[in-house]
């Protein structure tokens, strides 16, 4: 039996997962701002022993503890270099989970990248060998994973899915530069993106939508207020889908993946969103010419992809 665990700004996931990529228990704890990141990561050990024991599972019986958390992971020293949304650095956190629990095999990389390896292993893109996945929330992020081997860069701090830059002197992006993918085809771009329309747009049905109230925008405005053929709306729906296609198409020509896996939110549009990114990256020839297709599919693990993709770093 593996453990995954899945660290995130206000709780910590942890999970028992079979070499099958079977979810068979999960628990988590509250992260607790302020506290002192050491003990933090000691309680997680702590945490993880208790998990074990209550499913009648031997420290001997775990073959060991794969890490997701989110920041600058060097993968290699099996640190967390920098989480400004924990407020972490220089954290030794596999030496740590090491002796804490005794478990030899401990592995961390970044969250996006754990998540990705899940699905590439054990959902939405595990008949396929090679595989990108991109989550679209608050940010843009994701992973690589080429011949069903999760690719990293130096120091496990490579693909950065949402900070190649679409636009060059575009809209500013949290990472410093302006222009970046995640600046146009986050969630936040796409709330962003809606109220502009809408506010040239009074009639628009997006106002209908959220009852009058602007701050009640999310990224579902503009694509449900579509579905009534409101033009704001579609004007929105195709701005958004032009930018995450071209971002999309951008990976598609740089590892020419079998598939490109969408994560986030604003999947729960489900066909709705992949045909319009599949008409336009076809339109395209995916680039080149000649080239095979690249298939866009959903996430299928939900919110567990971070819990089986960290187990499965360490399969």
């Amino acid at each position: 039996m593996f453990i995954g665990v899945d660290i995130g700004g206000t709780s910590i996931k942890v999970g028992l997962v079979s070499k099958s990529g079977s979810l068979k228990a999960k628990e988590s704890f509250p992260v607790v701002k302020g506290e002192d990141q050491k003990v933090t990561i000691e309680k997680l050990g702590d945490f993880i022993l208790c998990l074990a024991k209550e499913n009648k599972l031997n420290v001997s019986e775990i073959e060991g503890i794969g890490i997701g958390c989110p920041g600058a992971i060097n993968s290699e020293k099996g640190t967390c270099d920098s989480s400004p949304n924990l407020k972490w650095s220089s954290l030794p956190v596999v030496d740590i989970i090491k002796n804490k629990t005794g478990v030899r095999k401990v592995r961390i990389s970044n969250d996006a990248n754990v998540a990705a390896l899940g699905e590439a292993l054990f959902g939405a893109g595990k008949k396929y060998n090679s595989s990108i996945f991109i989550t679209l929330g608050t940010g843009v992020g994701g992973g690589v994973v080429i011949d069903r081997k999760l690719f990293e860069g130096n120091e496990g701090k490579g693909t950065e899915i949402g900070h190649s830059v679409i636009v060059v002197g575009g809209e500013p992006c949290g990472c410093g530069r302006k222009g970046c993918f995640e600046a146009y085809a986050s969630a936040t771009a796409l709330i962003r993106l809606t109220k502009e329309v809408m506010k040239k747009n009074p009639k628009s049905y997006m106002w209908h939508y959220v009852h009058g109230d602007i701050d009640q925008v999310d990224g579902k405005t503009a694509f449900e207020s579509s579905k009534a053929m409101d033009k704001a709306a579609l004007e929105v729906v195709d701005t958004y889908c032009m930018y995450l296609a071209e971002g999309m198409l951008n990976y598609m020509n740089i590892f020419r993946p079998n598939a490109i896996i969408l994560g986030g939110g604003i999947c729960g549009q489900k066909e709705y969103l992949t045909s319009r990114l599949e008409k336009y990256v076809r339109s395209y020839h995916f680039g080149f010419k000649s080239c095979p297709e690249v298939e866009i599919l959903i996430a299928s693990l939900g919110n567990d992809a971070g819990i089986i993709g960290a187990a499965s770093l360490v399969m």
